[in-house]
Parts: structure tokens; C-alpha cells; sequence
């Protein structure tokens, strides 16, 4: 721990991602935080301010070498950033840069390779809409990492120290690991609004249907952690209940024909797990199926 304590850490992005992490490493002693670049002097400041260390610096080239570098700016300065630290001449040999992107890979990284430096990218699967809650509820989160092994061998007792869970991914299916990612927190966003659209065409008022839908989705999810996926199923598909999907894929179709792909879309996977859950008759499913996926005309 002694060692690491020692570790000096520069950050280039002092958004929501940046601050939190640095705040965390502060607090549990796992990095000196050193200096911080943001887009604006104003945001490095905010960052500082926020982190309870470090000092704001204007330039890249303000900066001073360091043993670790944290790139948390947006996704698509990521490359750019890595470049200008790597031609600046701060890197030295052995040090580690690594960012935290869902989206792209460590071998987004390769010019700070080429320097000389260890890379790594550590992704936590964790909203951070508010960071001042994301350092409270910190603790727990797993994150998905990939990269050089010497990166990630220093790297990973950091994230434990404040809490995280390391496991490690095939950067290769990155994009993959990322676009689940976007399906059950992003996706699922759009997928209750979906279903509070829908209750609003019901006759009920926003609030109302916000109000009846939320034990139904607390206890669906509930279901789906403790018994998974396949024994979570219920509903017209988990019963080959035909009838009642060919009438709501006809009011939906009618209505807003956005929503009926949703369904059909959706119930094209929850007819996978009806079939493995193995309570309805193979007939049932097979006119659902044909429901779910009509033919091109």
C-alpha cells in the first residue's frame, strides 16, 4: 500500500467521470493527485475544487510527469489526448496511461505504447449523472477492464481501494461489452418511457402511470436478479397466449408503429425464454413467433 500511496496521478479531462475518481483516491490515499487539465481553466479549477486536491493547470504543457495518467475526456478526445501527452515528452518509460471509456479500447492508446508507457482502459459500469452521488455509491461497482497486464496489476488494487470490482473483458468484443451496457441502463430508460407513453394513451396521467408502473418494475427486476432471466418471464408470451399478442401488436401498429417494433422486437427474446421455460405448448409459441416476425410484404 506504502508504494502506491507514493504514485502520482495526472488527469486529463476533469469531467464527471475524472472528479469522482480522483475524489475517491484522494480520500482513501491510493494516488497523489498531482495536476489536472480540462477543457477550460475554469472546469480544471471546478475538478480541483471538487476533488479536494491537485492543482488546475491551462496547457498540457503546464504539466508535470507523473507515474499515472488518467484520460477521462470525451470519448472522441480520447486518441487526440493521448497523442499530444505522447509527443510532449512528459511520458517516460514504464509509466501507465489508461482511460475509462465502455465504448473504446486500450489500443486506442497506442501512441503513449510507442513511448514507452504501459496502457490499460477501466470502464465502470456506473451512471455518474450526479458525481456527488456517484462518491457515495461508489462502493460496489464493477468495472470492466482490459490492457496491458503490468497496467492492469497496478491498476486494480487502486479500483479496489475504493471499492470497485474488477473483471476482466476481451477487448475484442468491447463494442459488444459497451452496447450491453447501453441496453440495460440507457435502453431501459427509453424502454419505461416506451411504457409510460403507452399508460398515457390508457387514460392515465403521467404522474399516475409513473405511480402504477413502479412496484411492477421494482418487482420485475427483483425477480430477474434473484431467479434470472428465463424464471422472471410472465405475461401473454411465458403463457403462448397468442391471442392477446396478435390484439396488441394491432393497437400498437395502429397508434404509433415505433412502439409496435418495440414489442415485436422485444417479444422475439421473450419468446427464447418462454421456450426454455418450457410451460407453453410448442403450437402457441410457434403462431407467436409468426406474429413477431411477419412477412415482408
Amino acid at each position: 500500500m506504502q508504494n502506491r500511496m507514493q504514485k502520482t496521478l495526472n488527469i486529463i479531462g476533469g469531467g464527471r467521470v475524472g472528479r469522482t475518481l480522483g475524489s475517491l483516491w484522494l480520500t482513501k490515499h491510493a494516488f497523489a493527485i498531482q495536476d489536472v487539465l480540462s477543457g477550460t481553466p475554469h472546469s480544471a479549477r471546478s475538478a480541483v475544487a471538487f476533488i479536494g486536491g491537485g492543482r488546475a493547470v491551462g496547457w498540457l504543457e503546464e504539466m508535470r510527469p507523473a507515474a499515472v495518467w488518467m484520460l477521462t475526456p470525451p470519448d472522441g478526445r480520447i486518441v487526440h489526448s493521448c497523442e499530444a501527452l505522447a509527443h510532449s515528452g512528459l511520458l517516460r518509460s514504464g509509466d501507465i496511461v489508461f482511460h475509462c471509456s465502455g465504448a473504446m479500447t486500450s489500443a486506442e492508446l497506442a501512441s503513449a505504447s510507442a513511448a514507452g508507457a504501459q496502457t490499460a482502459s477501466v470502464h465502470p459500469l456506473k451512471t455518474f449523472a450526479d458525481p456527488d452521488a456517484a462518491l457515495r455509491t461508489f462502493a460496489g461497482t464493477y468495472c470492466g477492464a482490459e490492457g496491458d497486464r503490468a497496467a492492469l496489476d497496478m491498476l486494480q488494487p487502486a479500483f479496489e481501494d475504493i471499492g470497485a470490482r474488477i473483471c476482466e473483458i476481451d477487448p475484442q468484443f468491447k463494442t459488444i461489452y459497451h452496447a450491453a451496457s447501453v441496453m440495460v441502463c440507457n435502453y431501459l430508460v427509453a424502454l419505461l418511457e416506451s411504457g409510460l407513453l403507452s399508460y398515457e394513451k390508457s387514460g392515465l396521467d403521467r404522474a399516475t402511470a409513473s405511480r402504477v408502473m413502479e412496484p411492477l418494475v421494482r418487482e420485475t427486476v427483483d425477480n430477474v436478479f434473484r431467479l434470472g432471466t428465463m424464471q422472471a418471464l410472465t405475461g401473454p408470451v411465458a403463457r403462448g397466449d397468442h391471442e392477446v399478442v396478435a390484439r396488441q401488436i394491432d393497437a400498437l401498429a395502429v397508434w404509433d408503429p415505433r412502439l409496435a417494433a418495440i414489442y415485436r422486437a422485444l417479444g422475439v427474446m421473450a419468446l427464447d425464454l418462454a421456450r426454455a421455460q418450457g410451460g407453453a405448448g410448442a403450437a402457441a409459441l410457434a403462431q407467436i413467433e409468426r406474429l413477431l416476425t411477419p412477412r415482408e410484404q
